[in-house]
Formats: structure tokens, C-alpha cells, sequence
């Protein structure tokens, strides 16, 4: 039998994750790989957790930068995240997996409020936690929900779900030429600028020694080799 690496961690993925080859929306083929690999996961004995974004649906920031009031737009956003957060749920307890949505914002008729206590409890039960609604606050991304999440639930690994392989030292999409970084410290994210997640959430990890790996999402497989110890990408750490 296959011994996990880690005994927690908090996956963090993005809407855009659950778009697959769709423009809009949450792919079906897409959902169903995602909760394979975290079902998987589950199944190794490793307790995870989850934070979503809503960027598929909603992206708050966007509608902000038109003209609406910024608080109303990220609230909208945060409702988008919720309904990622009951796709993938119900995606995992289809495949016999226990799952429970937990949200930042209180909508009781349809998930949980966020307590950590009752979040660890039930990490230690074995069922999968969905975090929804970021933080519960304008302003704040869902990068910086998963820093802060990952930290009160004691997580004991970060996994940020990207498009590509790892942290580049320019978009590898649009430069041909740009190099992957095997490891890196919080500060030399922040100092060169690095899109690894946004200042706020990667200034949480450094003060309180979480460790991130930044991975492609969209490679079947790479969660489980995560959580069993493998290097899948850029690690993120004190160095």
C-alpha cells in the first residue's frame, strides 16, 4: 500500500480549473477528473481540504474595474465560489466520498458556516472541506482565503493549481525562452514580483512557514504524486 507523504493539505484551484475546454461555466468531463484525483487522495488516507474560486462564473475584480461598486461586485463573487463549492461536492459524494461545503458568508440552507474547529473535525472524520466565499470579505482573494485556511486547519502543504507546470520567470505561453524555477523563498517571490499568488497570501505563508507547490492542475495525476511526497512543480518555502 502506497504511504502518504503528508497527513493535511488544502488544494487551492481556481474557477477557471473547472472550465476545461468550456468559456463558461463548469465542464462536466473537467469536474469529474478533479474529484477523481481528490477522491483518490482521500482514499491514500490524507486529509484534504479545498478552496475554490468563482472566476468561471463571476470574476468580482473585473466588473469592479467597469464601474461597479467593488464590495457588491467581490460579494457576487464569493456566491459564484459557493456554487463551485456544491458542483464539487456533489462530484465527490457521487463517487462515495464524504464532503462538507463550508462558507465564509452564511447561506445555512444550502452549506455550512465556516468554524475551524468544526472544519478540523471534519478533516479528522475524513471527509472532504470545501472552503467557500474566500474570506468572507471584499478586497480579499481566494489566494489569500487558501493562505489563511491552510494555516488555521494546521495543512501541512499548500498545493496552488495553475495552467502550467510551475513558477516561470516570464509567462512560458507568450515566451518561448522563459525557465522554470525548481524552488524558491517567499521573499524572492515578492521581491521579483512573481505570479505565484498575490502579495497578501504569500506574505501569510512566510510569516507562518507554509509551504506552497505550484502545479499544473490540468495533468491528471499530479495531486495524488503531491500528496505522496513527489515534486510536481515549484515548491515555495523559507529555503
Amino acid at each position: 500500500m502506497t504511504v502518504p507523504h503528508y497527513r493535511r493539505i488544502l488544494v487551492k484551484l481556481s474557477g477557471e480549473a473547472l472550465l476545461g475546454e468550456s468559456d463558461y461555466g463548469i465542464c462536466p468531463t473537467t469536474l469529474t477528473r478533479i474529484a477523481d484525483e481528490l477522491a483518490e487522495v482521500n482514499t491514500l488516507g490524507v486529509e484534504v481540504a479545498v478552496v475554490i474560486g468563482g472566476g468561471n462564473i463571476f470574476r468580482g475584480a473585473g466588473l469592479a474595474a467597469a464601474g461597479m461598486d467593488r464590495i457588491t461586485a467581490d460579494h457576487m463573487g464569493m456566491l459564484a465560489t459557493v456554487m463551485n463549492a456544491l458542483a464539487l461536492q456533489d462530484a465527490l459524494e457521487r463517487r462515495g466520498v464524504f464532503s462538507r461545503v463550508m462558507s465564509a458568508i452564511k447561506i445555512n440552507q444550502v452549506c455550512e458556516d465556516y468554524i475551524r474547529r468544526r472544519a478540523v473535525r471534519h478533516l479528522e472524520k475524513g471527509r472532504v472541506v470545501i472552503f467557500a466565499a474566500g474570506t468572507g470579505n471584499p478586497f480579499f482573494t481566494t489566494d489569500s482565503a487558501a493562505s489563511l485556511r491552510a494555516v488555521e486547519i494546521g495543512a501541512e502543504l499548500l498545493l496552488k493549481g495553475t495552467k502550467v507546470d510551475g513558477v516561470y520567470t516570464s509567462d512560458p505561453v507568450n515566451d518561448p525562452s522563459a525557465r522554470r524555477y525548481e524552488r524558491l523563498t517567499y521573499d524572492d517571490v515578492l521581491s521579483q514580483k512573481l505570479e505565484v499568488m498575490d502579495a497578501t497570501a504569500i506574505v501569510l505563508c512566510r510569516d507562518q512557514g507554509m509551504r506552497i507547490m505550484v502545479f499544473d492542475m490540468t495533468r491528471a495525476g499530479n495531486v495524488v504524486q503531491a500528496a505522496q511526497g513527489a515534486s510536481v512543480g515549484t515548491v515555495v518555502d523559507p529555503g
